[in-house]
């Protein structure tokens, strides 16, 4: 148990959820947020090296958003494939904005990465003549290399693996709990984090998880926008924490919205079904309503460019012939094709009335990926001591501008073990006390989640201009004030709870988002800005880094970097960047 104290640790921003006090506790070496690729990765990998480990995950252990993958893992694991191609391809879906080491270190260490996944309990798809792993292309991708499970059940097979081999290790897990805060010392290192356990259990209500080591694999932010392919837990808890704690965020303006998302109409909200990548890479068109291929002659690569360009490529069409879905045609695989390769999406999509072996599949661009995310150097590190970011939640500078197909689940890996040998490369320590804080900022109202989903969507989807991100600026602004006026006024806010607890870090998310797409007055990558649709090298070849204001409660601080150099994570340090 840690020993409360007062005040305000150096680095922090003051700013905490409103929550009742931690009613329990646990005591750790390391606590990993997220049961993905790349937390239970990271626990297997410290639990092994003889650290106390636990795992905390917002629903069940094999709930991680990596269960949803469908198209694969990429490595360059085929003959004629090598790491250097792979580094191309992520270069050239990067957008100029890559970290060209963090590409190397991936796209090197990635096979080996894979075998060891392998090693522990993953089983992929093998040609039946040569008993090789079977590889298939997806966008962007020259060669090759993309291993896959189950057809398209790619993450549900490696989730199943690596939650069983968390069972086997015994590592201590706390299921159904949302994260809530960091803790830090009084020297702003970690301490571990605050947490609320949801339904009956070992644990129950808020409760503290200590450890001088935390890391954060908390996924993505999908659900700031009314459509997306994220899980509904999606809610980016781990970027709004980390931004509570201090720690700097780069690169959230881009978004990477999937191209081929199943159509359900004009008002579907939430999690929708996701129409795999590698259906298009094994063959599939992509046509409008007259049956014309509109992606061919607009990239060498046609429906297998990258994703950004297919996304708008779909758009473009969509707003041409005033239409609002275009067709992916796989008429051609045939049934047996799809009953094999496929099943996954079959089934998704026979379940809503459409039979893709006879009718093409009505599909739209959907909010599927943030490229960006908490800011880590090559071993995870971020801009707090202690405290770790990988996966989806984290910026390690191998996306940049848009993430290449399936590099997501490698960077899970590579990263994921990365950071657990920088831990046990330490010595081992208790840490400090965890010192709480007053909770200064607002919580917002259950209600607020669809509004700012809403306001993201109109303002900062596909398509953004300098009037729409104004007007989704002033909106998120409003609902902010709002709060912190009846907090500041009246004494009042939001009765504590998941679901505002939630809002609250969907509108923080939110308004990063939209500063920094504000501020980026170019097209690139995923960034769209109809305003300035051309990419502009000379002034935005850089990277944007956002953190909260330590002294005024609203304020967002927005750094471009003088290059497109990653900037190095120099722990609790302030960029000396004119704002």
């Amino acid at each position: 148990m840690s020993t409360p104290g007062r005040g305000i640790p150096s680095g922090g921003t003051g700013i905490r959820l409103h929550a009742p006090a931690p009613g329990w506790s646990l005591d750790a070496d390391v606590v990993v947020v997220g049961s993905g690729v790349a937390g239970l990765t990271a626990a297997l990998r410290c639990a092994a090296a003889g650290r106390r480990t636990v795992v905390v995950t917002k629903a069940r252990l094999d709930d991680g958003s990596t269960r949803w993958a469908q198209g694969g893992i990429a490595a360059a694991l085929g003959e004629g494939d090598s790491p250097e191609q792979h580094l191309d391809d992520t270069l050239v879906a990067g957008a100029g904005l890559c970290d060209e080491e963090a590409v190397r270190l991936l796209v090197t260490e990635g096979p080996d990465a894979v075998r060891r996944l392998i090693a522990t309990g993953a089983v992929f798809d093998t040609s039946a003549e040569t008993g090789e792993i079977e590889l298939t292309r997806e966008g962007g991708h020259h060669r090759r290399r993309i291993a896959h499970a189950g057809g398209d059940a790619t993450g549900a097979e490696i989730s199943r693996a690596l939650v069983e081999a968390v069972h086997a290790a015994g590592i201590e897990t706390v299921e159904n709990a949302l994260v809530l805060d960091l803790l830090q010392d009084a020297q702003g290192r970690t301490a571990g984090v605050t947490l609320h356990v949801m339904g009956e259990g070992q644990h129950d209500g808020v409760g503290a998880v200590h450890a001088p080591a935390v890391i954060l694999a908390t996924g993505g932010m999908g659900q700031v926008f009314s459509a997306t392919t994220n899980p509904s837990v999606s809610t980016g808890d781990g970027v709004a924490l980390a931004l509570r704690a201090g720690a700097e965020v780069s690169d959230l303006e881009f978004v990477q919205f999937h191209p081929t998302v199943l159509f359900l109409g004009p008002d579907a909200e939430g999690q929708q079904p996701l129409v795999s990548e590698a259906v298009r890479g094994e063959g599939a068109h992509l046509v409008d309503a007259d049956g014309v291929r509109f992606m061919v002659g607009q990239h060498e690569l046609a429906e297998l460019a990258p994703r950004d360009i297919v996304a708008k490529g779909i758009m473009r069409r969509m707003q041409e012939q005033d239409a609002q879905h275009m067709y992916l045609d796989a008429r051609h695989f045939g049934a047996e094709m799809w009953e094999q390769r496929f099943p996954t999406i079959l089934a998704a999509c026979r379940s809503h009335g459409i039979d893709p072996v006879t009718e093409p599949i009505p599909v739209a661009p959907a909010a599927h990926y943030a490229s960006g995310g908490v800011r880590t150097d090559l071993h995870g590190r971020t801009t707090v001591p202690g405290l770790y970011a990988c996966g989806e939640v984290a910026c390690t500078g191998v996306h940049g501008a848009n993430r290449l197909a399936s590099n997501s689940l490698l960077e899970g890996l590579v990263f994921a073990e990365r950071i657990a040998d920088d831990i046990t490369a330490q010595a081992r320590t208790g840490g400090g006390p965890g010192i709480p804080v007053p909770s200064t900022g607002p919580l917002q109202p259950a209600g607020a989640r669809y509004e700012v989903q809403r306001i993201m969507t109109d303002g900062a989807g596909v398509l953004r201009s300098a009037a729409s991100l104004a007007a989704a600026a002033e909106a998120l602004e409003g609902l902010y004030a709002t709060a912190l006026n009846d907090l500041e006024a009246h004494g009042k806010t939001a009765e504590p709870g998941v679901d505002t607890w939630e809002a609250t870090n969907l509108l923080c998310v939110a308004r990063v988002l939209v500063a920094a797409a504000q501020r980026r007055e170019e097209t690139r990558g995923c960034h769209w800005r109809e305003d300035h649709p051309d990419r502009d090298d000379a002034r935005w070849r850089r990277h944007l880094v956002v953190r909260l204001s330590a002294t005024e409660k609203r304020a967002l601080v927005v750094v471009p970097t003088d290059s497109a150099d990653f900037p190095s994570v120099h722990p609790l340090s302030t960029p000396s960047l004119e704002q």
